[in-house]
Order: structure tokens, then C-alpha cells, then sequence
């Protein structure tokens, strides 16, 4: 085992809980404070290809996340009226045992996840954040908001897209930029003869789809440019969410009229934000959103979280010192981390300012084969 022995990490979304899992299974001792004061998600669906499944049979959460979602056969590209292009599934990285695609909503993988942190013995608070940060050569000394402190051998920060820790240590010049595009979501009920996930090209400015998420829903998602990033009222919502999906064949005509109560809408701008190496300072690390904060595009946003998690696990349970752990890490995560974002930004870019050389197909092949080497 690595000279790291307690961790604190800030944040309890998917990137902190997975990397409680890893770090626990590893022996060593973690503390993690989420700031919102109940254990909660947007009621959104989530693709989770095999890598992730992967990564998550690594955690030994895969057969939870499998039971609570619905293994789908793969990806469809089909064009604007409905008809498949390319058909891309993957291959079963996790094992014969586990499916190549699987859909899932965050609530229920967060269920999952909370599930395996509660036996893995992590001590999780809710409510609670940092509010200063010293570093040693030591150690990592932690205030939080309660007034109570800790000392720590390594702090991870997991704290999303605007990370108070990356502003706190690395300062305000990584911030997320705003790609141009937003992404609408909607659950609705499945058809059951539907066991591809489907997406729509041909439209300018961005496309739509619909993937299957249990037994008896799926979620059709639609990503859109969104000039100056403007505010939606909400009660216009499911009027806004339609009108980007018209003109598109397959089921989506009949899913979209469907859509109908605003509160179920869930709509966010699309933003990236990818920091330079290393993403550590000192004894205090980037992982997740709060490093390389991906659009959906390739659908990878969670899936590298959860790798992130693993790859720091497996290597603070390794007999290596601080500064080889968090240089492995580096090592392994960054260029992958990197690919995913870049390839997610240009597909965002090539739907917004069509080239004779767009191929988002060829991306997602790519992406496919990228995805499947060992971590």
C-alpha cells in the first residue's frame, strides 16, 4: 500500500463516490463531504458504455448498475428521416457476463453508488464543505464549515464543473467556457420493441435521440445551439424542448408530443473545461469534472469519472510513494481524459459549423477503440 492512508474528498457526485469505493477497497481511510444536504440527482438518464461497465465491475458495482438499468444492443446514427447509417455496439469489455451498452438514470446509479460507499465503510456528510485549505509537506489540514477540522494525506477534489477546490488551489483561470450548445432531456415511457439507442443527424445546429434507460422508460434528449446562451422561462420549457425536435423522423414525432409538463424538462448549457497537467497541487488532486468536464457528445462524461476513480485506487493501493502515485495518475489519465474532451468539443463544433471533413461516426469508432484499452 502507497504512504497515502486517509483521503478526503470533496464532493459526492459520481467521480467522489466511485473514487470512496476505490480508495476504501485499497485499505485506505475515507472521509467525504458533499454540500448539498440531501443525497440527490436530476432525474436524467445516462449512457453507460463498456468501459464504464468495466470500470464499474472493477468497483464491484456492476451487477447493481445492470439490475437497476437496461442493457440496450448499441448505438444507431441514423439520418434526419429515421434511417440507420452506422450500427455501433461495442464490445463486452467487463466479461460474457455483462452487456456493451447499458442505460441507467442517475438516480438510480447514484442509489448504487451510495450503496456501495455505506459498506465500504467511507464516513460520507452531507450538509458540509471545506472552507480553507493549508498544505504541508506532511500533511493537508482541512476547516470545514462546521467548524471542525481534519488532517489528511491526500485531498481529491470531485467537486463538478465549477470546483470551489480548483478555484481555491490552482486560482481563477480554469474556468468552463461555454460551448454554444445546450442539451434538453426528457424521460418518458419505452416501447418495448425499442432496444437500440437511436440518434438523428442532419439538422443544423445540433441533433436528437433517445436511448432506453429501464424495462419500462428511455430518455429522448435533444443537443442544440443555443446562441448567447440564453435563459429559458420555465414555463416555456416543453414548448422550447419540441420545437428543436421537429423535423426529425423515427419515434421522435410521437415522443415529442409526448412532452408536455415543463417541470420534467431538464435543460443545461453545455460546457468544457479541460486543465492542463498535472491536475494536482502539492497533496491536493483534480478528478472528474473539476479536471477534464466533457459535453455529452460521446457520452463518456461519467464513464471517466468512474475510471478516474479506479486508475487512483488501484495505485494508492500499490506500495509507492506520494509523488509516484499522483504521477501515474497523471501518466494514465491524462490523454485519455483529453481525447474524450477534445472529440466531444468537435462534434459540438461540427454540428454548429458543418465541414466536408465531419465525420461523427468515424469519431465514435475511434472513440469505441480508444475506450477499450486496459486503463
Amino acid at each position: 500500500m502507497s504512504d497515502i492512508k486517509k483521503v478526503l474528498i470533496i464532493g459526492g457526485g459520481i467521480g467522489g463516490l466511485s473514487a470512496a469505493i476505490a480508495l476504501r477497497k485499497a485499505g485506505v481511510a475515507v472521509d467525504i463531504v458533499e454540500i448539498s444536504p440531501q443525497a440527490k440527482v436530476f432525474h436524467v438518464g445516462i449512457v453507460v458504455q463498456a468501459n464504464c461497465i468495466r470500470a464499474m465491475a472493477q468497483l464491484g458495482i456492476a451487477d447493481a448498475a445492470v439490475a437497476a438499468g437496461f442493457p440496450y444492443k448499441g448505438l444507431r446514427i441514423c439520418n434526419q428521416q429515421g434511417e440507420v447509417k452506422v450500427e455501433l455496439s461495442g464490445a463486452r469489455l467487463a466479461g460474457e457476463q455483462y452487456p456493451a451498452n447499458l442505460g441507467l438514470t442517475r438516480p438510480a446509479l447514484h442509489q448504487v453508488l451510495l450503496d456501495a460507499v455505506t459498506a465500504s465503510g467511507a464516513h460520507l456528510r452531507l450538509g458540509l464543505t471545506f472552507s480553507n485549505i493549508e498544505q504541508s509537506a506532511d500533511n493537508v489540514s482541512v476547516q470545514f464549515t462546521d467548524g471542525s477540522r481534519g488532517d489528511y494525506d491526500l485531498v481529491v477534489g470531485a467537486d463538478g464543473v465549477y470546483s470551489k477546490v480548483r478555484t481555491t488551489v490552482f486560482g481563477e483561470q480554469y474556468t468552463p467556457q461555454f460551448t454554444g450548445q445546450g442539451v434538453w432531456r426528457y424521460n418518458l415511457p419505452r416501447p418495448k420493441d425499442l432496444l437500440w439507442s437511436h440518434m438523428f443527424e442532419g439538422k443544423a445546429g445540433g441533433k436528437a435521440g433517445y436511448t432506453p434507460l429501464t424495462e419500462d422508460s428511455l430518455y429522448i434528449l435533444s443537443v442544440f445551439e443555443e446562441p448567447g446562451n440564453p435563459f429559458f422561462d420555465p414555463d416555456t420549457l416543453a414548448a422550447e424542448f419540441r420545437q428543436r425536435l421537429e423535423g426529425y423522423g423515427g419515434l421522435v414525432p410521437e415522443l415529442s408530443a409526448q412532452i408536455t409538463d415543463n417541470r420534467k424538462v431538464v435543460y443545461r448549457p453545455l460546457e468544457a473545461l479541460l486543465m492542463p497537467a498535472p491536475w494536482y497541487r502539492g497533496r491536493v488532486l483534480l478528478i472528474g469534472d473539476a479536471a477534464h468536464a466533457t459535453t455529452p457528445h460521446m457520452g463518456q462524461g461519467a464513464a471517466q469519472a468512474v475510471e478516474d476513480a479506479v486508475v487512483l485506487g488501484e495505485l494508492c493501493g500499490a506500495e509507492l510513494t506520494l509523488a509516484q502515485v499522483l504521477d501515474g495518475f497523471m501518466q494514465r489519465r491524462f490523454e485519455r481524459c483529453k481525447f474524450i474532451n477534445q472529440g466531444s468539443v468537435q462534434i459540438g463544433e461540427w454540428e454548429q459549423r458543418p465541414t466536408q471533413d465531419a465525420d461523427f461516426a468515424g469519431l465514435m469508432k475511434r472513440m469505441i477503440d480508444v475506450v477499450a484499452q486496459p486503463l
